[in-house]
């Protein structure tokens, strides 16, 4: 009944939304209750991995804010939050292939075990740019941590240590992700249906 009364006010929401973003269909691929267990099976992992160690955890802006702070709270060591802001998407729907620094994370991670949060990973370019980054400025460790792995986009290799799920190739938004800066206030995700 819940999930009904959701998906209802969900279609109220992206019928009101007049963005580039609009589609005829769209369809839910991950509800809020699988990724709260999702969430539940990646902190039990971290929690074991990092006992005993302080760990900092770098989100990467905007998309990852709401998996980070959902992850965080799960989480029963000693750990330190911080960003990173990158960009490569504008307004597209695909990546340019040119990653810009636009947010430096302010907490010293020299000799630091960091774990890096992302929402989604597609092509990687911009994960690879990230731990490049955090491994220039000294970090001790640097992992990764995704709620999404959309694998059919890669165009670089990554390796992701703690992930939720494999994303289908379409267009993803909810729970952080948007587009065009629509939808991120959205519980579950949703596959954007074209017009």
């Amino acid at each position: 009944m819940a999930l009904d009364r959701h998906l209802s006010a969900l279609t109220i929401i992206m019928a009101k939304c007049m963005s580039t973003c609009n589609r005829k269909k769209s369809s839910v691929f991950v509800s809020a209750i699988e990724i709260e267990k999702a969430i539940d099976s990646m902190a039990d992992a971290i929690c074991n991995d990092y006992k005993n160690k302080k760990l900092v955890l770098i989100g990467v802006l905007k998309g990852s804010f709401i998996f980070l702070a959902d992850l965080v709270r799960k989480l029963d060591i000693d750990a330190e939050i911080d960003f990173i802001g990158l960009s490569s998407y504008g307004s597209d729907r695909v990546s340019s292939g040119t990653v810009t620094l636009y947010f430096e994370p302010r907490i010293e991670i020299m000799g630091r075990d960091v774990l890096l949060v992302e929402d989604i990973i597609d092509s990687g370019l911009s994960t690879t740019y990230a731990i490049g980054y955090l491994k220039s400025k000294g970090a001790k460790s640097v992992r990764l941590c995704s709620l999404l792995d959309k694998k059919s986009r890669r165009e670089t290799e990554v390796t992701i240590d703690y992930s939720g799920f494999t994303a289908p190739d379409g267009f993803l938004v909810g729970y952080g992700l948007d587009c065009d800066e629509h939808y991120r206030n959205l519980n579950n995700i949703i596959i954007l249906g074209e017009e």
